[in-house]
């Protein structure tokens, strides 16, 4: 591990605090990518009123900045064997700064979905370096599950907090102040990375731009069909058109990193059964709990006429529950192994979700929505950790790049897909017997029940792929 990342050798021959430091940075850096993700949730239907979005079109906002930064996740992670992981770093940052105060200036809806583009970009060069400096300085073992398990907490809290952040700052201020707030977090990072993070060694290669364009335009044409069936129908040319291209580009683009000599994602890494199970299931935990988050902050202000900041607030009791589990990831796993740990994580989540998605125009927020929000928060923080553990299990040295980088594009581009889809769900979901107010409620209802089964989904995908191999290599090797 130490021959493949120059920071290795030098943290590992350095003191205990250089690493904490390194650790900090690292963490600090990761937790402004996903405050953002979800800081601005809380204030989409500020965002709404302010810019003119349509119903629809509101999901851009999230989707727009998670496409670019999850299809351009791989090429990055490849860009920082060639160039250097701290100088990716430091280049991430300082785009994600730079995007972040433009977002603040916004004045219209295209502006802020472009800005949010570039936002999503910087990220994706930020990201895939985060979590490989992660892997190279802290050997497998107890070192690394801490780690990793601080890294996930990161993760699962951080958006939580960044709900409830989102709300202080579009009650109190405006909801420009979420984005503002990253730019001197941001120079902060940039000035520290040089004095704590080493360069890594750096090795010759080639960038796989196809694999990386066909990734991208077929995640986004995807989307972008399955959004646009919400107002337009199945049949539409536009959205047949946009089905078919994200199809057939997904397709070139597995073919493409079949035969290309340096791929961004090595189909070596789909060998093992675990990892294949940790990418497919995320992807289905993050769909849902985009939902999740997209709709409930719309029923808390939209129905049940919380404020921007009691809607975060809201929130509090699932990012209390989820940070108390995230923490303590690193015993239970030692107790309970990781792929039980993580069945039960999802489980606890989809009942959380099921109970969730009863709610009505007249439900109570301690009983409908607080305690089923606890059950989701406990089961996330017991699921991404281990998740993340198992999407990174037996890695070579050499492929850890682009398994840090896959880890993070099921992560978003699930979040995007299991969006799309969610919406197209609520859109859906009409009826003219209902008020304003009774069909936004039903709407979220239907939506949230899709939550739910993709959340039964992954829990089969990780019996399936992950607790059934596990228990069975545990007696055979009895």
């Amino acid at each position: 591990m130490t021959k493949e990342y120059g920071i290795g050798a030098a943290t590992n021959a350095g003191s205990h605090s250089h690493r904490t430091a390194v650790l900090t940075i690292i963490l600090a850096s990761y937790l402004m990518i996903v405050l953002d993700i979800s800081i601005v949730i809380t204030a989409l239907p500020k965002m709404h009123h302010d810019l003119g979005f349509s119903a629809t079109g509101l999901s851009w906002v999230q989707n727009a900045y998670t496409l670019a930064f999850g299809g351009l996740l791989l090429l990055s992670a490849r860009a920082g064997d060639i160039l250097g992981r701290r100088r990716m770093f430091i280049a991430g940052i300082a785009l994600f700064t730079a995007a972040s105060l433009a977002i603040g200036l916004a004045q219209s809806a295209s502006w802020l979905i472009g800005t949010r583009v570039l936002q999503g970009i910087g990220a994706a060069i930020l990201a895939p370096s985060t979590l490989a400096l992660l892997s190279a300085n802290f050997p497998e073992g107890h070192e690394r599950t801490r780690a990793v398990a601080y890294y996930s907490a990161v993760a699962g809290v951080g958006a939580s907090i960044g709900l409830f952040l989102g709300g202080i700052f579009t009650d109190w201020l405006s909801w420009r102040a979420g984005f503002f707030i990253n730019v001197p977090i941001g120079i902060a990072m940039m000035l520290a990375a040089p004095r704590y993070l080493a360069e890594t060694e750096k090795h010759p290669g080639r960038f796989d731009l196809a694999g990386a364009m066909s990734s991208t335009l077929g995640m986004t044409a995807l989307v972008y069909g399955i959004v646009h069936s919400a107002t337009t129908g199945w049949s539409n040319p536009v959205t047949v058109a946009a089905l078919t291209a994200g199809v057939l580009l997904l397709a070139f683009f597995v073919f493409n990193e079949w035969r290309a000599e340096q791929p961004i994602m090595p189909l070596r890494l789909f060998a093992s059964r675990e990892r294949v199970g940790a990418y497919a299931a995320r992807i289905l935990f993050l769909g849902a709990m985009m939902g999740f988050w997209f709709f409930i902050t719309q029923f808390l202000q939209g129905v049940s006429n919380f404020s921007p900041f009691e809607a975060g607030l809201a929130f509090l009791p699932m990012t209390l529950a989820n940070f108390a589990i995230a923490i303590a990831v690193p015993r239970l796993t030692r107790r309970f192994g990781n792929a039980r740990l993580l069945a039960g994580g999802v489980t606890l989540t989809m009942i959380g979700m099921f109970w969730l998605s009863r709610i009505s125009a007249d439900t109570l927020y301690v009983t409908g929505i607080a305690l089923p929000m606890i059950l989701i928060g406990i089961g996330q923080g017991a699921s991404l950790g281990p998740l993340t553990a198992a999407g990174i299990a037996g890695v070579a040295s050499k492929d850890a790049g682009a398994a840090s980088g896959l880890v993070n594009v099921a992560h978003q581009l699930g979040g995007s897909l299991g969006l799309g889809i969610l919406v197209t769900v609520f859109a859906a979901a009409g009826s003219t017997i209902l008020g304003d107010r009774d069909l936004l409620a039903h709407r979220i209802s239907i939506s949230l029940t899709g939550g739910t089964v993709m959340l039964a989904l992954a829990l089969v995908v990780v019996v399936m792929l992950i607790v059934r191999p596990r228990k069975a290599a545990e007696i055979n090797s009895k």
